[in-house]
């Protein structure tokens, strides 16, 4: 029968074939090579998905931190853009403020009733106490804009009229300003009439 060639061929290297058997182990060992060169390859190619993996692994990190950090520097540019703006729009204020200031304070200043004799006693008078209001018309409507981000460092009007301490101070403020304002002038109408007297 045909089925029964291999068994005797089986049979018969079984009986102790020399040639056979060397054969026999040299398959083996040809099989056990290729089977360590598997492994090898398999150990190759794990390593190589490995890295791979820890190279996605990083380009997700990346893509995900980029556009999270674009976005907050997008944001703080935006926030910076406008700080910009509002920066220099206070210090175009505070500019103005302060050239007003500067020349209310120089006006009043010069203002020196020694050298009223001989004039218009009541035309300088007039003129002095136009002065006067409108230098304290100026700070009163100047003055908030520069208290804003620096409370505390001047005494700034309010206008609140509860009764609280607050409302006190902010009264004694109005007081010892209206004083500083007027006391020179007050001071120049005494010394006027005084001259006025002496030389009745």
């Amino acid at each position: 029968m045909p089925n029964d060639r291999p068994r005797e061929q089986l049979l018969d290297l079984a009986e102790g074939d020399p040639l056979s058997t060397e054969h026999l182990d040299e398959q083996v060992q040809k099989a056990q090579d290729e089977l360590a060169s598997l492994r090898k390859r398999q150990d190759l190619i794990e390593r190589q998905k490995r890295d791979l993996e820890e190279m996605s692994k990083r380009q997700d990190q990346f893509q995900t931190g980029r556009a999270e950090t674009v976005e907050k520097l997008t944001r703080a540019v935006v926030v910076l853009e406008r700080e910009k703006y509002e920066a220099q729009r206070r210090v175009e204020t505070l500019e103005a403020i302060d050239d007003s200031f500067k020349g209310h304070l120089g006006l009043l200043e010069n203002i020196d009733p020694k050298i009223w004799e001989g004039l218009d006693l009541n035309k300088e008078l007039t003129r002095a106490l136009s002065a006067v209001d409108d230098a304290r018309t100026e700070y009163s409507k100047s003055y908030p804009k520069i208290a804003s981000e620096s409370a505390g460092d001047y005494s700034a009007p309010h206008n609140d009229n509860a009764a609280s301490d607050g409302g006190e101070r902010d009264l004694k403020d109005w007081f010892m300003m209206g004083l500083a304002f007027t006391g020179p002038l007050i001071l120049a109408i005494i010394l006027a009439a005084v001259v006025i007297a002496s030389r009745k």
